[in-house]
């Protein structure tokens, strides 16, 4: 990488080569996390035996246990401790002018650019967008450089300020993100295609710069209702889950006497004919979302919109995946609905990638279904003693990319003392799809029987799993790649004096205690409880 930071500025090729080999590396841990996740039974391709279907996944046994779990996290978080907080689940299908209020027939596009070479078609902004991550890597590599040059002597600040490299990097990104937010704002897709083509861009795959003009396309399924074709019976799959929240204001408002500021969740499919659909489950036709609408005092809105952006954060990292894993990152081009948007990002395996937005959404959604549908959606407020239309801040995180997030971060490959490796998935004991494993030492001596009797005695509480099969240490690293926090050996002393051996996924240590302790100290490490407090 020494040479990539020498020469990259005037070899272009030599840019290429080494970007490429950045983009192999992290490709490779893609790769890794892809066949991990189809050997044990977390994410199949679906159709698999047709030959599949281009971007689209199914969970599998213990994929759908993740996921319900990420999800009840969510729900809890939300619903059960924020009394000012309920939940809806909306129909997938609805009347096709909600979508001609919220913008979608109209607005709802991405810009599209393909290269004439690779046959690769590509979303424009992401294009210029991750130019622009390339550039502020090479800022965070001068910030290392120096901070290890100095020791505890370097100040960050003052460095990020008069660095000329720095400097010079920090104004073309500038530069670049308000060219990108003219062009985009204006619809100006010569532009766009005109920054690319300034800006050099090759393609990841084939490394030339031969593109084609830059085009919208709508992202929404259509379909028809009913036996009749035609445009009269063309609805729509809905390609986001907030309209069925705003449609259903008054409703639960009314029914839940709720009382501003208060907030609706939902978690739910969505749809999106994704033309550049790729990167596993990142970016998907078919996909969850749970959001949750917070309706607001008009002229409030941004002090709920800093709040909420705060609660996420904090909401993210109670997992443990590590802080630094996550970054803040305002958005270049408003949506026509916001007047201020932010992502939260998480580093996945392809590098840091939108995981949650939250975005104040104005009252936009309200009024504009207020006129379509001809009826109010207002609030009387009996402290000001007056009627308006809520303003709505926004949090919606993708569930597959949630999903993502948590499986990418937790596979490891570890080094063991003897020389040996183990692959082990250390994902938050409270997510885990098996809580414990119960594995008789033997087939014989009246093991197995008691092995059962201990696992009927904590299903009713942990999701556990019976393993009899291989050797003690062919079972534990099974365990270890699925993603089980504990291991419990019932063996020959345990038909003496009530004790079994308890193995520790994370530390690999093993302690006896006895049957009569197994609930408190499983309940100690993976009860949602504990995600739940650090909120």
């Amino acid at each position: 990488m020494i040479f990539f930071d020498k020469f990259n500025n005037n070899n272009p090729q030599l840019t290429y080569f080494f970007y490429f080999c950045t983009m192999e590396q992290k490709e490779d841990k893609l790769k890794e996390v892809i066949s991990h996740a189809k050997e044990y039974g977390y994410v199949f391709p679906s159709s698999e035996i047709y030959d599949g279907l281009a971007a689209t996944y199914d969970y599998g046994q213990l994929g759908s246990e993740l996921k319900n779990n990420i999800k009840t996290y969510w729900w809890k978080s939300m619903t059960q401790m924020h009394e000012n907080i309920v939940g809806i689940d909306s129909a997938i299908f609805m009347h096709p002018t909600t979508w001609k209020a919220s913008g979608h027939v109209d607005a709802f596009n991405d810009p599209l650019i393909d290269n004439k070479d690779s046959k690769k078609r590509y979303r424009a902004d992401v294009l210029i967008e991750e130019h622009i991550e390339k550039i502020r890597q090479k800022i965070n590599k001068e910030v290392e450089k120096a901070s290890k040059k100095f020791g505890e002597a370097f100040d960050k600040a003052q460095f990020l300020a008069t660095n000329p490299n720095v400097l010079r990097n920090s104004q073309k990104i500038t530069e670049i993100e308000d060219r990108m937010r003219t062009t985009l704002e204006n619809n100006d897709l010569e532009g766009v295609q005109q920054l690319i083509i300034d800006l050099e861009i090759v393609c990841p795959i084939s490394g030339s710069k031969n593109w084609t003009e830059v085009r919208q396309f709508n992202l929404m399924f259509s379909t028809e209702l009913g036996s009749v074709a035609g445009d009269a019976a063309t609805i729509y799959l809905r390609p986001e889950t907030a309209q069925g929240i705003f449609v259903n204001f008054l409703n639960v408002q009314k029914s839940g006497r709720m009382k501003i500021p208060f907030g609706i969740a939902q978690i739910g499919k969505a749809f999106r004919n994704e033309i550049v659909a790729r990167q596993f489950i990142f970016r998907m036709r078919e996909f969850e979302q749970m959001e949750m609408q917070f309706f607001v005092r008009p002229g409030e809105e941004m002090k709920w919109y800093e709040y909420w952006k705060e609660t996420r954060v904090k909401w993210h990292k109670a997992l443990g995946l590590g802080d630094d894993a996550y970054r803040l990152h305002d958005h270049i081009k408003l949506a026509h609905y916001a007047n201020a948007a932010c992502d939260i990002e998480f580093d996945f395996p392809m590098g840091f990638k939108e995981l949650e937005g939250i975005h104040s959404r104005t009252d936009f959604d309200l009024k504009q279904h207020e006129e379509f549908s001809g009826k109010k959606l207002q609030f009387f407020d009996p402290e000001l003693n007056e009627s308006y239309v809520p303003y709505v801040v926004e949090t919606s995180v993708g569930l597959d990319r949630m999903f993502l997030a948590v499986l990418s971060n937790s596979l490891n490959t570890e080094k063991l003392e003897d020389g040996s490796e183990r692959v082990v998935l250390s994902l938050p004991a409270a997510l885990a799809p098996y809580k414990v494993a119960i594995m008789p030492l033997t087939r014989k001596d009246g093991l197995p029987e008691k092995a059962r009797e201990i696992f009927d005695t904590l299903k009713y509480d942990f999701q556990c799993q019976y393993d009899e099969k291989d050797s003690p240490g062919k079972r534990y690293r099974r365990q270890d790649a699925i993603g089980t926090p504990f291991c419990v050996m019932v063996d020959h002393e345990t038909m003496e004096n009530n004790t079994v051996t308890v193995r520790d996924r994370d530390t690999m240590q093993q302690v006896r205690i006895a049957i009569s302790e197994l609930h408190t100290l499983i309940d100690e490490k993976v009860n949602l409880r504990n995600l739940l407090q650090n909120l």
